[in-house]
């Protein structure tokens, strides 16, 4: 049985009766049993999956209504919460919590027949972007097992990658779903601030943060997009985008559209192979009828400086609910006062989260927040400003979406400044609330470098026909594993 296949594929095997859903999922489990000892990308599987997706088989066959998905093998990131199962966030902080409710992308994939194979690894409470920083060890990239895979959404990318689910959702707060899809060359999309809901999704900065989905081609995460999007009663920020229909027109082509490259994202920094890469996808794309030229956001070498000021104040407020009070594991009460009894709970947490709650709380402090919190949000406000602007020139923006190729595992893992700087073409889209989608378009010494564009908010669907288009130019090796 062919687990290459993308979810469209999926879909038209089940529903002509080719495959079934419970031998695919079957299939898929056995993968994730053969492969996860080397890869490490899930912290705990679904023993019912494959009992899940035969009760898809028996509605079909039935002849009753089954959800779009037709129980398609799907991996969660271990940040969104799924009903009676754990959701750690690769924290000892939350090892043993069982989620009371679903997340809303959970419970809308559950109406369509989704079958969930799996939470997978990622940078404790999202902060990282090698998953390095998971409690529970890190994954590693299926195209070279000493690099690391990106992060935090690590183990959704690799999950897909490695053929052990079809799709994932991850989370993406500075390019965490992107920058795995880079490094482990799968599609990775951040949509529009507010398209998806993340009631469900366990905090780490409320204002850029989104969920979005990791798959193998660029109509898989239309589909996906279709599936997850729009208005919550339980998110006040989510959006009405009026039932858009992303895969619709997707084949459309972008001829006559412009294309501003951002030079700050070009510049200094990225690795040869990466830029490249970049000025032959930017060729592609001028073959197609679009006009690229060249454009300076002055604020993009701010933009990481204020991405980190800003979510770790917001960090810092969302961690202190972990006081191990309420969350935690269990040591004795005696013998401790309140202060002392909290601070010997956090020092389980890692070194990355430590580092953003310590942060968190200064820069806001009182006679720091002008200095520090305050400065980083008039960053924002202007960087937001000059993409607007650019945006009345430009239908899209194009960059790699990371400067460098998958780098060693421990490699960087005591050096945070130089990790921070890798968020230096991502941070923008989180900061400003654009979508941004990131498309694998070459290996170089056998690692993926993927392209990133970027478009307005709620022009999800312009940038989804781009991506496509894009995508149709590349012809990829297979992953060998």
């Amino acid at each position: 049985m062919n687990l290459k296949i993308s979810a469209l594929d999926f879909i038209q095997e089940v529903k002509t009766g080719n495959i079934s859903a419970e031998d695919f999922v079957a299939k898929t489990m056995e993968q994730i049993k053969t492969m996860d000892d080397k890869l490490h990308a899930f912290l705990s599987v679904n023993e019912k999956a494959i009992d899940q997706a035969r009760e898809v088989d028996k509605k079909i066959k039935s002849g009753r209504d089954v959800g779009a998905c037709f129980g398609m093998p799907i991996s969660i990131k271990d940040n969104i919460c799924i009903k009676d199962s754990k959701t750690t966030c690769a924290s000892k902080m939350l090892e043993n919590f069982i989620a009371p409710y679903d997340a809303t992308v959970i419970a809308k994939l559950k109406q369509q027949d989704a079958v969930f194979v799996g939470k997978v690894n990622m940078d404790e409470f999202a902060m990282g972007l090698s998953t390095e920083f998971s409690a529970f060890g890190p994954s590693k990239n299926p195209w070279n097992t000493e690099c690391v895979p990106g992060g935090s959404s690590g183990g959704s990318a690799v999950s897909v990658s490695a053929f052990e689910c079809i799709a994932s959702l991850g989370s993406d707060t500075g390019g965490s779903v992107r920058n795995p899809a880079s490094f482990c060359s799968t599609v990775g999309y951040k949509p529009t601030y507010g398209l998806i809901s993340r009631y469900g999704l366990i905090s780490y900065a409320n204002s850029i943060e989104q969920i979005g989905p990791l798959t193998r081609t660029v109509k898989d995460t239309a589909f996906m997009l279709n599936l997850v999007s729009g208005i919550d009663p339980n998110d006040n920020t989510t959006i009405d985008n009026k039932n858009t229909d992303y895969l619709s027109d997707i084949e459309t082509g972008i001829e006559g559209k412009k294309i501003g490259i951002i030079k700050e994202m070009i510049g200094d920094g990225i690795d040869s192979s990466v830029l490249s890469a970049t000025k032959d996808a930017i060729s592609k794309l001028e073959s197609l009828g679009a006009v690229c030229e060249e454009i300076s956001l002055e604020m993009v070498k701010y933009s990481v400086a204020a991405y980190y000021t800003i979510t770790a104040t917001e960090a810092g407020s969302n961690l202190a609910r972990y006081d191990n009070l309420r969350y935690g594991y269990d040591f004795p009460l005696e013998g401790y006062e309140f202060n002392s009894y909290i601070s010997k709970a956090r020092r389980n947490f890692g070194p990355e989260v430590t580092r953003r709650m310590i942060l968190g709380g200064f820069v806001p402090s009182a006679g720091h927040a002008g200095k520090y919190f305050l400065k980083a949000l008039k960053v924002k406000s202007k960087l937001t400003k000059e993409i607007n602007n650019a945006f009345k020139q430009f239908d899209l923006l194009i960059s790699p979406t990371v400067p460098v190729l998958p780098f060693k595992i421990g490699e960087k893992i005591d050096d945070p400044i130089s990790l921070f700087l890798i968020d230096i073409n991502t941070v923008t889209a989180n900061l400003t609330g654009k979508p941004a989608i990131s498309i694998p378009y070459a290996i170089s010494n056998g690692l993926p470098i993927g392209i990133q564009l970027m478009a307005d908010s709620m022009n999800d669907k312009l940038l989804l026909q781009a991506a496509y288009a894009l995508e149709q130019t590349v012809k990829l090796p297979e992953i060998s594993i």
